[in-house]
């Protein structure tokens, strides 16, 4: 399933790309998503510990808001996280496609979202089916907790737009 809108919101396309975003704006999500996907790592490192691409996936994406790799860089990192979720149980492989999608910010930022439910989906497969409702609440929560004030409302209103695409994670 797509995570991503058919039309773009010019507010997550970047100024230089005909949106409304600014750099130090598109930095700030990139950061926040790249802290979604490490609050969950430990789920993938747990079962792959000597799988180092969803790690070095947010290291990219750290580097990239640096500006000490390029954004093809960050690009590329995000299929290496990706591929490292694949024949993984839920939480492991949700866990690495929140680190892919996170780096991926680099590229389109609209990923934020992706990195942040697939984050929320990790932490739910990890529990109880009893607790899982209760665990994807308490990770949405923390999630916005850690928003930056300057994307704070961009970052809530996509949510409510996209929630059904990303699979109602950010319902509340």
């Amino acid at each position: 399933m797509p995570i991503l809108p058919k039309e773009r919101d010019p507010r997550l396309i970047t100024i230089r790309r005909g949106g409304t975003l600014t750099d130090e704006d598109h930095r700030l999500l990139a950061d926040w998503a790249l802290w979604c996907a490490e609050h969950v790592l430990h789920l993938f490192e747990e079962q792959q510990p000597s799988d180092s691409r969803p790690r070095g996936a947010i290291e990219i994406g750290r580097a990239w808001i640096r500006g000490e790799v390029r954004m093809t860089d960050a690009h590329n990192a995000a299929f290496r996280a990706n591929a490292a979720g694949r024949d993984q149980a839920d939480p492991a492989r949700f866990a690495a496609l929140s680190a892919g999608q996170a780096v991926a910010v680099a590229h389109v930022a609209a990923h934020d979202l992706g990195a942040a439910a697939y984050a929320i989906r990790a932490v739910g497969a990890s529990v109880a089916a009893d607790d899982a409702a209760r665990a994807r609440a308490a990770e949405r929560e923390w999630q916005r907790e850690q928003l930056p004030a300057a994307v704070r409302e961009l970052v809530l209103d996509d949510q409510r737009l996209r929630s059904a695409i990303c699979w109602n994670v950010f319902d509340d």
